[in-house]
C-alpha cells in the first residue's frame, strides 16, 4: 500500500536552513500537511520539531505520522554517527532513516566510501530501524552510475528521487525499472524548464507541483504500480511563505488523487 507524505523541505526547512531566523512555525507546518490531504511528513532538520516527546505530541495534534528523517553524513573512515544517533532517538520504529553523503562532490576511493555506509546501516539496524539511502545532488552519489556502483557495493536499500535523479542526468522512470528491488522508499518531485542544478531548483522554485515540470510523471507512477512504502512529495526550496508553499503542496495532492493515490 502506498501512503502520501510531505516534507518539512517544501517549506524552506531542511539542512541548509536549519540555523536561520524566521522559520515556519512547525505547528502551522504540520497543520498546513495535514490541510492538504497528507497521512505523513519527514522530520526535518533534528530539533525542528522538537525533542522525541515534543515531536509525537505535535504530530499527533496534526493527525500525521513520521515517515522518514534525512541524515547527510560524511561517509569515510573519519566519519561521526552522531547526528543518526541524535535522529534515530527522535523516531518511531515505523519510520526510516533516509543517509546521504554530506558532499561536497571531490575525488573519492569506493571502499572507504562503501564501508561508511554499512557502518550508518549497522548503526540503524541494531537499532531497530530499516535505513535508505538517497542519491543527492551535489554529493559522490547522484549519477545513476555511481547509485549503480553503491548498490553492487552495499545492501542497503534505496531511496529513489525523482528531481535529483532528473537533475544527475538519470531518468526516473528507468531508474524505477532498473532498482526496483531496491526501492523501499520514494521522493517525488517535478522539475520546471531551464533548471539544470540543484542550486537554480531551490533559489528558482525548480521543484514545482507535480504535473507542472517537465518530468514523465503520468509513466513515473504507471511504473510505481505494486510499490508498497511512503511517496514523499517534496518541492525543496529557499525562502519559500507558508501559504504559498501550503498551496503547491495542496495542488499535487489533488494530482495524486486524480490518479488514485
Amino acid at each position: 500500500m502506498i501512503r502520501v507524505a510531505a516534507a518539512p523541505v517544501s517549506f524552506g526547512v531542511f539542512e541548509l536552513t536549519a540555523d536561520s531566523a524566521g522559520l515556519p512555525d512547525p505547528d502551522a507546518v504540520l497543520a498546513a500537511i495535514a490541510a492538504a490531504g497528507y497521512e505523513g511528513t519527514e522530520l526535518g532538520p533534528p530539533g525542528y520539531l522538537g525533542d522525541a516527546k515534543t515531536t509525537r505530541r505535535r504530530l499527533d495534534r496534526a493527525g500525521l505520522e513520521l515517515a522518514g528523517a534525512y541524515v547527510p553524513i560524511d561517509f569515510g573512515p573519519e566519519q561521526d554517527l552522531g547526528e543518526l544517533d541524535e535522529v534515530l532517538d527522535l523516531l518511531p520504529p515505523s519510520a526510516r532513516p533516509v543517509l546521504a553523503d554530506a558532499g561536497p562532490r571531490r575525488p573519492f576511493s569506493w571502499p572507504p566510501l562503501t564501508a561508511g555506509v554499512e557502518r550508518a546501516v549497522e548503526l540503524a539496524r541494531t537499532r531497530g530501524f530499516a535505513p535508505v539511502f538517497h542519491h543527492h545532488g551535489g554529493t559522490r552519489i547522484e549519477r545513476p552510475d555511481e547509485i549503480e556502483r553503491l548498490l553492487e557495493l552495499s545492501d542497503v536499500a534505496l531511496l529513489l528521487d525523482t528531481g535529483h535523479l532528473a537533475l544527475a542526468g538519470g531518468d526516473p522512470v528507468q531508474g524505477l525499472r532498473d532498482w526496483r528491488p531496491r526501492i523501499e522508499h520514494v521522493h517525488v518531485k517535478d522539475v520546471r524548464p531551464g533548471i539544470d542544478t540543484l542550486a537554480q531548483a531551490w533559489t528558482e522554485a525548480g521543484f514545482c507541483p507535480l504535473g507542472d515540470g517537465v518530468l514523465a510523471m503520468d509513466r513515473f507512477f504507471d511504473e510505481l504500480e505494486g510499490y508498497a512504502g511512503w511517496l514523499v512529495v517534496e518541492q525543496d526550496r529557499l525562502d519559500v511563505p507558508v501559504p504559498t508553499a501550503s498551496a503547491d503542496q495542496a495542488r499535487s495532492r489533488q494530482w495524486l488523487r486524480a490518479r488514485g493515490f
